[in-house]
């Protein structure tokens, strides 16, 4: 089928587009000439939402009420009433499996979650998704009618501005949401954070098991401050407890594509690998040569990190 009308759910934080976002609007212009960006809250980010391919954008004020229930409940009133996208894309987050998952019963219409890239050809529209840990691709087709549901792991599509004028907002009433609407959020908050975010640093530096214990970690924290990248883990040390779970890069943590990837202590476990194997640079730090982490390094450091990362540290700051 030839898609003409997608639909992507968008994010913001502070009144600014999430960088999921702008790849997804990135993506979706290059499929359908008619994109339109569906965003709880009244739709500040429109002139942004427009500059990466939104021709509209559909505001939706949830209020108090969960973001999925009320987004959701909205967008099938909008299917009811006439408008029917071909497609719908979201981002492979908490907030996006819950609308897609709410919406996908309301529709009763298929999902596929966790894809890296979507074509629309001679099979039909089809959605490509990893699996066991990144080693095997799969190509799927939807069937059936429309829209389709897909959801799509950060760093799939590189965001590109198209110089899009600001986009028409419309706001969508949400309708009664019944029992549904009984939960209400009370409070929100968020971890604070210096530096640049862990999915979109251009320099990232990881720690592993093989920093031997939590008070070491200090040396990644250091070491990224000084390159002004982000501090990053493998699953094994945030399941240890030496760092809060929004460090963790991986196939169940964050997915980054950094120009330079250190991975410092790290072995190299295939799920670790499935969220950082894209970056550009990767250069790699551990005593044991054998290790599989060497295997994607572009640059291998057969060493212990107990001296590698103090002499580092230590040649950056007298540069100053």
């Amino acid at each position: 089928m030839a898609l003409n009308n997608i639909w992507v759910f968008a994010q913001a934080a502070n009144g600014v587009p999430t960088s999921a976002t702008l790849e997804l609007l990135t993506k979706a212009r290059s499929l359908a000439s008619n994109v339109t960006a569906i965003i709880g809250g009244d739709g500040a980010s429109s002139g942004v939402l427009g500059e990466y391919g939104a021709t509209k954008v559909y505001a939706i004020d949830h209020g108090s009420n969960l973001p999925g229930v009320a987004i959701a409940s909205a967008l099938k009133s909008v299917i009811d009433g006439g408008e029917t996208p071909d497609l719908i894309m979201f981002p492979q987050n908490y907030e996006g499996r819950d609308v897609m998952s709410r919406l996908s019963v309301k529709l009763d219409r298929t999902v596929l979650t966790n894809s890296i890239d979507i074509e629309d050809g001679a099979n039909g529209v089809t959605a490509t998704t990893p699996i066991f840990g990144g080693n095997t691709l799969v190509s799927t087709s939807f069937t059936g009618a429309t829209p389709f549901l897909a959801s799509f792991r950060p760093k799939s599509f590189a965001a590109e501005s198209a110089s899009g004028a600001a986009a028409e907002v419309t706001a969508i009433a949400v309708p009664d949401l019944g029992a549904a609407g009984s939960a209400k959020v009370t409070a929100v908050h968020v971890e604070e954070t210096t530096g640049p975010k862990l999915d979109e640093a251009n320099i990232v530096v990881s720690g592993g098991r093989g920093l031997g214990e939590a008070a070491n970690y200090a040396m990644i924290e250091d070491l990224a401050k000084l390159l002004k990248g982000a501090p990053g883990a493998s699953r094994a040390i945030v399941d240890a407890g030496w760092v809060p779970y929004s460090y963790q890069v991986g196939q169940t943590g964050k997915v980054v594509k950094p120009s330079v990837y250190i991975a410092a202590g790290i072995s190299g476990a295939t799920q670790h690998m499935v969220g950082m194997k894209g970056s550009k640079n990767i250069i790699a730090i551990n005593k044991d040569k054998e290790a599989p982490i060497f295997g994607v390094a572009d640059l291998g450091i057969v060493g212990d990190v107990h001296k590698v990362l103090p002499k580092l540290i230590e040649a950056l700051k007298a540069r100053g």
